[in-house]
C-alpha cells in the first residue's frame, strides 16, 4: 500500500550559522535554517514529501545541533519578555504550600505522599498505624534519585504482608522503567534492579514475587523505535531477571501491543487483559490455586472494554461496556465466565459508570455532565446510599481493602484546591481530613457550565472559570484547553498554574469535546477515525462561543492542549488560524501519516485509523494532519510548541517537524518557537522546578503576544485608577 522512496541524496546540510530572520512588531525572531531532504512517501498512488524526515533520528548529531539552535532562539526571545520573571515568582509563591495525599495502610504502617512545597518530587512518609501521625518518618524520597529531580518515582506496590515494596523509576521522563525491591522495615534494597520494563504495573502474588509487563528492547533508538509485542513476566524474589517466567505473550497467537496482569485481592486468580489498541480488550483468568491451570478466556475479542473489579470466591464482578455503552457491572462464576452467563449486578444508566470497591461495598461513581455523583452498593446489588459530596466537582479515591472500615477520597473543582475527606464506610459520613493551606481564596472565583452548539448541531458542555466581577468586554486573556480523545474525560480539577492565570485576570475554559469519555462509548466513538473532525469542530465552536459571548475575542484567545490535545491545537490552528492569537501545542501528535511507526503509536489506531488502512482513511487523515496542512503564505498565530527530548510516548519528531514547517511558511510577524525540555518526557514525573519554568515561559509568551507590556491585572488596575 505504501512505497517509500528517497529521491536524491541528503544534500542540504544543517547549519546553525545560516538563519532565516522574521520580525514581529515587538522583537526580532531569528530561526535556525533547517535543512530539507528529498524524502517522499507514496500512499495509494499519492506522493507525499517529508522534507524534515531527518529530524526523526533522535540520536544524530545533526538533530542534537538543531535542538540546541532552536532552544537558543526560543529562550533568547522568552528571556526578553519583561514580566516573565514576575510570573515565575508568582508561581513559586503560590506553589509553595504543603501538599499531602490520602493515607493508605500496608502491613503495620500507614503511608502517605507529601510535598513540602517546592520539592521536585513527592516524598513517601509512614507511621505505625494507630500511632500519632506526627511521628511519621521518611520512607522513600525520590528527590534523592537525582540532584536535578529528573529521575522520578513511577509506581509503588507492597507485598501482601507489607514487609516488602517494589517501586519503579523513570529516568529523564522516559516510559522505560527500572524496578527496585526493598525491605519495607529496614528500607534496604534487597536484590538487583530489574530493567527494560514499560507500560507496566507491579502486582504481587502474596509475598513471593510479582507480575510485570515489558517489551523486548527495540532495534535502533529505544526512545523512538517501534515496540508492539508486549509480554507479561513473573519475577520470583531473589532470582535473576533473566530467569523470570514468561506468563503471556511472545507467540503469534498471543501477540498484543498492551498486556497487563494482576492478582485478585485474595490471590485466588490472575486476571490478564490483552489488547492491540487503547480501546477494547480481551480478558483472561487463571486459577492460581491450581498449579497447572491454563488461562481461560472471559472475553476473546477486542470489541468491548471489560475488566474484573472484584471476586467473592469463584463469583466474579465484571465491569463492561458490552451492550452497555455507559458501562455496567455483571456477575458470573469463574468456572463459566463467558458473556452468555453474565447477570446484571449494577445495570447501565444514562450516565457513565466508573466503579471501585472498599470495605465490603461497591462505590459507583457516575459522571453527570462531567461532574461526580457517587452511589454506594452492597454485595447483593442493593443501593445503600448516595454519598453526599462536599460540592459540585470531581471526587476520586473511593477504594480500600475489603477489611477496612474507612476510606479517604479527594474532592476538587476548578476553584477549590484538592482536599482529602475521611469516609466512614458503614455510616456514610464524611469529615474533612486535610485541607491545603494555599494562598488562594476560592470565594473570589466562579465556574460556570454552559452548553454550546457545535457545527453539526451537537450540544457540547463547557466549564468557564474566572475571577468574580469579570467584565465581559471581549478583552480578557483566555485559555481554551481541550483534549477530545481516547475516552478520557476532563472533569473539574484545581490547578496551581490555572489559579495564577485567573489571578492575573485570565479566563480558563474547558469544553468536553467528542472523543472523550464524558458521555460514554458513543461520545468517544463520535470523535474517532472518520469522525475525528467532529473534535476539531467542537473546539472551534467553543472558541466561537467565548467570542460571541464577549468573554474574549480572537485577539485575546489562546488555544492549548497536550498529546492528543496537541494534535487538537495543531489541527485547529491550521484550519482556523484567524480564530486565535496564540497557539500552545504540547507534546502533540503532529505527523498523522507516520505516528503509528514510532514506539507504541500503532495502538492509537482505534482513535485515529492509519494512513495504511485504505485510500479513504489516508486522504481523511492527511486532510487534518498538522504537519501536512501548514500552508505557505498563511498568517499563523503566535505559536509556542513544547516537547521533551526523552518523550517516547509521542516522540519529539512530531513537534520538530511541525515547528520547522511553521517557521518556513509563516507569512505573518507572529513568532513561531519550539521549546524543547532536556531530560524530560511526556510529562509524568516532571520536576516542580521545570514545571514552574515552563509555565512561566508559556504564560509570558501568551500574554506578550496578546499585546500586554505588563501583567493584565496591573493593566486593569491602571485603567480603574
Amino acid at each position: 500500500m505504501k512505497k517509500l522512496a528517497y529521491v536524491g541524496a541528503l544534500t542540504i546540510l544543517f547549519s546553525a550559522c545560516e538563519t532565516n530572520e522574521k520580525k514581529s512588531p515587538e522583537m526580532a525572531v531569528t530561526y535556525p535554517e533547517t535543512k530539507k531532504v528529498d524524502t517522499v512517501d507514496t500512499y495509494f498512488g499519492t506522493e507525499v514529501p517529508d522534507p524534515y524526515r531527518w529530524l526523526e533520528d533522535d540520536r544524530s548529531a545533526e538533530t542534537e545541533a538543531w535542538v540546541k539552535a532552536e532552544n537558543k532562539a526560543t529562550f533568547g526571545y522568552l528571556d526578553k519578555i519583561p514580566f516573565k520573571d514576575e510570573i515565575k515568582q508568582k508561581l513559586e509563591k503560590i506553589w509553595n504550600y504543603e501538599k499531602i495525599g490520602a493515607p493508605f495502610k500496608e502491613g503495620d504502617y500507614t503511608y502517605f505522599y507529601k510535598n513540602d512545597g517546592l520539592q521536585n518530587q513527592y516524598v513517601i512518609y509512614r507511621y505505625k498505624t494507630g500511632e500519632d501521625p506526627s511521628t511519621a518518618e521518611v520512607f522513600l524520597d525520590p528527590n534523592t534519585f537525582a540532584e536535578d529531580g529528573t529521575v522520578s518515582l513511577g509506581g509503588l506496590s507492597f507485598s501482601d504482608n507489607g514487609k516488602l515494596a517494589a517501586y519503579s523509576i523513570s529516568e529523564g521522563g522516559s516510559d522505560w522503567r527500572k524496578v527496585l525491591v526493598m525491605d519495607a522495615e529496614t528500607k534496604e534494597i534487597t536484590e538487583d534492579t530489574l530493567v527494560d520494563i514499560k507500560f507496566s504495573g507491579i502486582s504481587w502474588r502474596e509475598n513471593d514475587g510479582f507480575y510485570y509487563s515489558s517489551y523486548d528492547k527495540p532495534d535502533g533508538s529505544e526512545l523512538s523505535a517501534k515496540t508492539d509485542q508486549h509480554k507479561v513476566y513473573y519475577h520470583k524474589l531473589n532470582t535473576a531477571q533473566k530467569e523470570d517466567e514468561l506468563i503471556f505473550g511472545g507467540t503469534p497467537e498471543q501477540k498484543h501491543r498492551y498486556i497487563g496482569a494482576g492478582t485478585t485481592e485474595d490471590n485466588k486468580y490472575l486476571i490478564l487483559s490483552a489488547s492491540n489498541a487503547t480501546s477494547g480488550n480481551k480478558l483472561y483468568i487463571k486459577d492460581l490455586s491450581k498449579p497447572n491451570a491454563d488461562f481461560v478466556a472471559i472475553v476473546d475479542t477486542e470489541e468491548t472494554n471489560t475488566s474484573v473489579i472484584e471476586n467473592v470466591g469463584s463469583k466474579l464482578y465484571i465491569v463492561t461496556d458490552k451492550d452497555a455503552p455507559n458501562r455496567k457491572i455483571v456477575t458470573v462464576d469463574a468456572a463459566n465466565p463467558t458473556p452468555e452467563n453474565w447477570e446484571d449486578f449494577i445495570p447501565e444508566t444514562e450516565n457513565v459508570l466508573s466503579p471501585s470497591t472498599g470495605g465490603g461495598y461497591f462505590f459507583a461513581e457516575y459522571m453527570v455532565d462531567a461532574v461526580s455523583q457517587v452511589k454506594q452498593y452492597d454485595y447483593e446489588g442493593k443501593l445503600v446510599r448516595e454519598v453526599e459530596l462536599p460540592g459540585i466537582g470531581s471526587a476520586g479515591g473511593f477504594g480500600a481493602k475489603k477489611e477496612d472500615k474507612e476510606l479517604y477520597y479527594s474532592f476538587t473543582n476548578y476553584t477549590s484546591p484538592g482536599s482529602i475527606y475521611k469516609y466512614d464506610i458503614e455510616s456514610g459520613t464524611s469529615e474533612l481530613f486535610r485541607k491545603p493551606a494555599i494562598n488562594f481564596d476560592p470565594e473570589n472565583y466562579e465556574s460556570k457550565q454552559v452548553f454550546y452548539t457545535s457545527k453539526d448541531g451537537t450540544k457540547v458542555p463547557m466549564i468557564i472559570t474566572f475571577k468574580k466581577g469579570l467584565e465581559r468586554n471581549g478583552k480578557n486573556p483566555t485559555i481554551l484547553y481541550g483534549y477530545g480523545g481516547f475516552n478520557i474525560s476532563l472533569t473539574p480539577s484545581f490547578s496551581i498554574t490555572n489559579a495564577i492565570w485567573m489571578e492575573m485576570g485570565g479566563v480558563y475554559a474547558v469544553p468536553n469535546l467528542r472523543g472523550g469519555g464524558e458521555y460514554g462509548k458513543e461520545w468517544h466513538d463520535a470523535g474517532t477515525k472518520m469522525q475525528k473532525q467532529n473534535v476539531f469542530d467542537d473546539f472551534i465552536a467553543a472558541a466561537e462561543y467565548l467570542i460571541s459571548e464577549n468573554y474574549t475575542s480572537s485577539d485575546y484567545l489562546a488555544v492549548r492542549g497536550g498529546s492528543n490535545g496537541g494534535l487538537l491545537v495543531g489541527a485547529t490552528m491550521t484550519q482556523r488560524p484567524d480564530l486565535m492569537k496564540v497557539a500552545l501545542p504540547a507534546v502533540g501528535v503532529m505527523d498523522m501519516l507516520r505516528y503509528h511507526t514510532f514506539t507504541a503509536g500503532a495502538g492509537w489506531a482505534y482513535d485515529y485509523g492509519t494512513s495504511e488502512d485504505s485510500k479513504e482513511m489516508f486522504e481523511y487523515i492527511k486532510g487534518y494532519s498538522p504537519v501536512h496542512n501548514v500552508k505557505t503564505g498563511t498568517e499563523y498565530p503566535a505559536t509556542l510548541v513544547t516537547t521533551g527530548d526523552h518523550d517516547d510516548r509521542v516522540v519529539p519528531a512530531h513537534s520538530f517537524k511541525f515547528a520547522a514547517e511553521l517557521q518556513e511558511k509563516q507569512a505573518g510577524d507572529a513568532p513561531v518557537l519550539i521549546r524543547i525540555e532536556t531530560d524530560a518526557g511526556h510529562g509524568a514525573g516532571t520536576p516542580v522546578s521545570k514545571q514552574i519554568e515552563q509555565t512561566a515561559d508559556i504564560f509570558a509568551f501568551t500574554l506578550y503576544n496578546m499585546g500586554f507590556d505588563v501583567l493584565p491585572e496591573k493593566t486593569k488596575s491602571e485603567i480603574k485608577g
